[in-house]
């Protein structure tokens, strides 16, 4: 039995592992290469250049390595690159890179996309990291592993979310987001840490004591972020995840969410 449904429109130049699945009335076009495992539903349209990792899941009506609306893309070839084991619900749009940055858009591994969330041109998504409902990533935008961005979030081009971060439902993001840090509001607010998140992911006390720490150094002193930053020299030397922290707000060239 065809894994294929006939009614799908697959470009002979496509290259699909012997068992991806392909629901009826999606349209693969050229350039797009899917590996072992992966599942694409009814009503999908991949557009190459197109990498498509293991073990993935797209759901119907979902518009997938589409040219970016941005006015500078003139149509050169630019690139969607996806990792494994990713799930891409309902009507989720993501767009290709563009040359001038890295003409390559990127999801890397283990992510959630949730229903009629946007990617758009040249942004990194790491791994393990959720897009609640109707999250919208501008051009140019980083999201670092296990952030979770919830319902309603917009991030402005060019923003950098960091590692275990989270936001609130209908946050508004215009500066780059420190890790671990809880956003909130439009515009986005520092509110406090994703502690519940590092909990359920093995933190120890000491290192959530550690940042709860540095978090208070940074928002809660009246310090400039420089001032901050010279006052986490010695817990990051003995915590890795206060390191993490405070290089996050280091490599900020937007400036943070405060």
């Amino acid at each position: 039995m065809s894994l294929i449904d006939p009614r799908a429109i697959i470009d002979p130049s496509a290259v699909l592992a012997a068992d991806v699945e392909v629901g009826p009335w999606s349209i693969i076009g050229a350039g797009v290469e899917i590996g072992e495992g992966t599942v694409i539903g009814p009503h999908v349209i991949l557009k190459g250049p197109t990498r498509i990792g293991k073990h993935n899941r797209i759901y119907q009506f979902s518009s997938v390595g589409e040219d970016t609306p941005d006015m500078k893309y003139k149509g050169e070839e630019t690139r969607l690159v996806i990792g494994d084991h990713n799930i891409i619900r309902e009507g989720v749009t993501i767009h290709r890179g563009t040359v001038q940055d890295r003409a390559e858009t990127t999801l890397g591994d283990h992510n959630l996309v949730m229903a009629y969330a946007h990617i758009g041109h040249d942004s990194v998504i790491g791994n393990h990291c959720i897009l609640v409902n109707n999250t919208a990533l501008a051009g140019h935008v980083h999201v670092d592993d296990w952030a979770i961005l919830s319902g309603f979030t917009l991030v402005h081009q060019y923003c950098h979310i960091g590692a275990h971060s989270f936001s609130g439902m209908g946050t508004a993001i215009g500066k780059d987001v420190p890790a671990f840090v809880t956003v909130f509001g439009n515009p986005a607010e520092a509110r406090s840490m994703n502690f519940e998140g590092m909990r359920r992911r093995g933190f120890s006390e000491d290192a959530i004591h550690a940042l709860r720490r540095a978090y208070k150094v940074v928002y809660r002193q009246g310090l400039t972020v420089d001032q901050a930053l010279t006052q986490l020299t010695e817990p990051a030397a003995l915590f890795p995840e206060v390191a993490v922290f405070r290089d996050s707000i280091q490599a900020s060239t937007r400036g943070i969410t405060r």
